[in-house]
């Protein structure tokens, strides 16, 4: 049950009519966001209950994949670190180490499934309780998916009624450039506005002028019908 036998079952639950629709769905031609990549078409579901079999391995063994250019292996190793974060059994310095070892290899966390997966139940859960100055350091990256790695990592605070962060890197972000970005932006917004729309409407009434349409509605896709129109008027 090594590191090997975990790669060759991944590899042999591939199937290429869901490589080919995976291809499509996350955008891996020439310039596109996730040109290069490569699917083998391994559903989710399969990825995680293959998975779960080798969680006994270290995490550095698992990180071996996070290096593999085909995605479902690097999903598979984010997958393996969020349930050894998450289990009671692991000891803090074991934590310590997979947050080291995710942030050591934020650049193979190339796609928004890999980093909404992960992101919150490993760094948000571990910044929790602690200085969270790396996410304003992700917010300023040059790196896209360290920017969404910034601000989705606060679900675990606002799951956890603190929502200061969330509104502080919105407002660093809201008018990045990428629909990934302002997707996440709006997406993390709306979460907090399902706990507490103080917080939301306040940021919405100092920015919804020039906010982007595409956060904004992701923003606001909750609201009630008259209120969503008043904020999508000009």
């Amino acid at each position: 049950m090594s590191i090997e036998n975990l790669r060759a079952e991944l590899l042999a639950a591939g199937d290429e009519k869901k490589a080919q629709e995976l291809s499509r769905f996350f955008k891996t031609g020439k310039g596109d966001y996730g040109e290069g990549d490569r699917f083998i078409g391994v559903t989710v579901p399969a990825n995680r209950a293959i998975t779960r079999r080798y969680l006994h391995l270290p995490t550095h063994q698992l990180a071996i994949l996070l290096h593999s250019e085909i995605h479902e292996l690097r999903l598979s190793a984010l997958i393996g670190m969020v349930e050894q974060y998450k289990s009671r059994h692991t000891s803090d310095e074991q934590r310590q180490e997979i947050v080291d070892i995710y942030i050591a290899h934020t650049r193979y966390i190339n796609n928004w499934d890999l980093v909404d997966l992960s992101v919150y139940n490993i760094i948000g859960a571990h910044l929790l309780h602690r200085d969270r100055a790396l996410l304003y350091r992700w917010a300023e990256s040059s790196l896209l998916w360290e920017q969404r790695m910034a601000i989705v990592a606060t679900m675990w605070f606002i799951r956890h009624g603190e929502y200061d962060d969330t509104i502080r890197l919105a407002e660093r972000l809201c008018h990045h450039p990428h629909d990934l970005m302002q997707k996440a932006v709006g997406w993390l917004l709306r979460e907090v506005g399902k706990r507490d729309m103080k917080p939301l409407t306040d940021f919405l009434d100092k920015h919804y002028t020039t906010l982007p349409r595409t956060l904004l509605r992701y923003a606001i896709e909750k609201f009630p019908a008259e209120l969503r129109k008043h904020y999508m008027a000009r």
